[in-house]
């Protein structure tokens, strides 16, 4: 998904809802943080992020492996749609589909502002390098595996 230039900053200036499926997916800064097991405090709606990524992510690129079959692999795999609304807390802050949601703006660091797709890593925005397979941690353990350096 190499961000191609638009002729307009779409991103300020339609809704999430307005936009193309391109445009939608063009979006997604590439950091696999959704990707992350999160927890949720159903007292408080507190996400906690973990450091243990779906299997399925390629941890060298932070994207699926199977994108487009994900829910088949995964069923419970987050589909961000733009109606999404609270949902959308369920996301890192620093996500762009929240970002927009919250009618705030992308940070510098975005492809979509920089023009560089590998600017979120060296940002250290990105799960490379930084997490762990759930192939190799138990669902008994995932919790042992909070981490504070994802912001909900």
């Amino acid at each position: 998904m190499a961000a191609e230039k638009e002729s307009f900053n779409y991103w300020e200036e339609l809704t999430l809802e307005q936009m193309t499926k391109e445009q939608w997916e063009m979006l997604c800064d590439g950091c696999g943080l959704c990707c992350l097991h999160k927890f949720e405090d159903e007292a408080t709606d507190e996400v906690f992020f973990t450091d243990v990524v779906c299997r399925y992510l390629d941890e060298e690129t932070c994207r699926c492996q199977h994108y487009e079959s994900r829910k088949q692999y995964v069923p419970d795999c987050l589909n961000i749609q733009p109606d999404w609304g609270e949902k959308f807390n369920w996301l890192p802050s620093t996500c762009a589909y929240r970002l927009l949601y919250q009618k705030k703006s992308l940070y510098d660091w975005h492809h979509l502002v920089s023009g560089d797709p590998d600017y979120v890593h060296m940002a250290g925005i990105s799960v490379r390098g930084r997490a762990y397979s759930d192939a190799d941690v138990s669902d008994d353990e995932v919790f042992l595996h909070i981490i504070d350096w994802v912001k909900s």
